[in-house]
């Protein structure tokens, strides 16, 4: 059951940081759903140095902005990889 929540969250999460990031038109639903699991893997993997983190498998909000955080994050690197500038 918690891979059924990482999905649902991780979705959410990366929908939230596409549309930040104006990058919602040219990302699909597969893709918000990988952006904001390995969002969460980042968010957690900082969190954890600065004395906070979430589980997006079991769901409560700090998972959830930790996610989020994480995958603007990554959108915010790969935005500079493509395009050699943060929009």
């Amino acid at each position: 059951m918690g891979w059924i929540i990482a999905l649902i969250v991780g979705g959410v999460a990366g929908w939230l940081a596409s549309m930040v990031m104006g990058r919602d038109a040219s990302m699909g639903i597969f893709w918000n759903i990988i952006v904001g699991i390995i969002g969460s893997v980042i968010g957690n993997f900082v969190g954890r140095y600065l004395g906070f983190g979430g589980s997006i498998q079991e769901f409560s909000i700090t998972g959830l902005i930790t996610a989020f955080v994480g995958a603007v994050v990554l959108l915010l690197i790969l935005n500079l990889i493509q395009r050699g500038r943060v929009r």
